[in-house]
């Protein structure tokens, strides 16, 4: 089979990539069910933490762990105290004991069927942590062994690249962050989130000429910065995923100190960029890169972006968006190679660690 062949192309009936479209398909009406629930959710919240809140700790792995990245940023801007992601094998491996009082523990995983994560959220609430456990299943370990649960409620995800469960994920974030503290974007912004996402599903031709320029190149870079940082990591990831291809996230800040020197004309660099405090070093860091002679592609909100983002969407939820087009780029990519992005070779949907 060629590349060009492989958009159309039936494994075992089904056309290749219908999963993993069909669930991309119903982030907007998912995600608006989850924001419709943001009373019940902030509530919850707040009476889980108390007066006494000193920080957040982060427990994830994978596409969740992109989530907690842009969570972080949200988190720590919300509460104004230090926000960590925790380090599992310090607890599933060398067994420390931590002092983990009055922090808000949040563990973050699709299935909550992970063992290390399951672990380690015990293991911090033992000592003194509060739970919070942000799943898709509600009777998973996950959500024994935490004190609260958030259940995403986006159904079963069967295509092994996870899609709506990353992006509920990141709305969870935004709902959790808006409970602790002051929130950079309204609950009337929160709300439209849907209908941004909506517009970037219904334009999914946008990713078509980027797919074609990267249909031969067999290692990227992904960059942004703040907000999108989070982002970034999960586009290289979902490249990674469904085209085999050797695909790395970075801060632009990061890429800066040593990775530059490694980029030349012969590997593509994808840079996410909107409007905000982060446009000024990432719009700078492109430029130079295509001084370099590297192949720019932006995903962004501006007129020249080459794939658009919502012109009028604020940059702390430009992320969600922004995973959505890099969900479309990543199965459109992996079709013209001739690939199955719903079942990637060697990959399977729960991971042990």
């Amino acid at each position: 089979m060629s590349r060009a062949d492989g958009n159309v192309s039936e494994t075992n009936g089904s056309a290749k990539g219908a999963l993993m479209d069909a669930e991309m398909r119903e982030q907007p009406a998912r995600l608006g069910a989850l924001i419709d629930r943001a009373p019940q959710i902030e509530g919850a919240v707040r009476e889980l933490v108390g007066p006494d809140l000193a920080g957040v700790t982060v427990v994830a792995r994978g596409s969740s762990d992109h989530a907690a990245m842009y969570g972080r940023y949200l988190l720590e801007t919300a509460t104004g105290k230090p926000v960590s992601m925790a380090a599992p094998s310090l607890h599933t491996l060398y067994g420390i004991e931590a002092d983990y009082r009055g922090q808000l523990v949040v563990a973050v995983s699709q299935s909550g069927a992970t063992p290390e994560i399951v672990t380690t959220l015990r293991r911090l609430c033992d000592g003194g942590g509060r739970g919070l456990a942000v799943t898709n299943d509600a009777s998973s370990e996950l959500a024994l062994a935490a004190d609260t649960v958030l259940e995403l409620g986006v159904g079963e995800e069967r295509a092994v690249p996870a899609t709506k469960t990353v992006t509920a994920q990141m709305v969870a974030f935004a709902l959790v962050a808006a409970a602790l503290g002051p929130f950079p974007v309204s609950p009337a912004e929160l709300a439209r989130v849907p209908s941004w996402v909506s517009a970037v599903l219904e334009n999914p031709s946008a990713v078509e000429p980027a797919a074609e320029a990267l249909e031969c190149c067999d290692r990227l870079v992904v960059v942004a910065r703040g907000y999108l940082y989070g982002a970034a990591l999960e586009a290289a990831l979902k490249i990674k995923e469904t085209c085999s291809l050797l695909a790395d996230g970075y801060s632009s800040a990061d890429l800066r100190h040593g990775p530059i020197a490694a980029l030349t004309h012969e590997i593509p660099v994808i840079v996410l960029d909107v409007p905000g405090p982060a446009h000024s070093d990432v719009a700078e860091l492109a430029a130079e890169l295509r001084e370099r002679g590297a192949q720019v592609v932006v995903i962004g909100s501006s007129a020249e972006a080459d794939i658009g983002l919502p012109a009028d969407i604020p940059e702390a939820l430009a992320p969600v968006a922004a995973v959505v087009r890099a969900q479309q780029l990543a199965r459109s990519l992996s079709l013209r190679m001739g690939l199955d992005p719903d079942a990637p070779a060697g990959l399977s949907k729960v991971t042990p660690t």
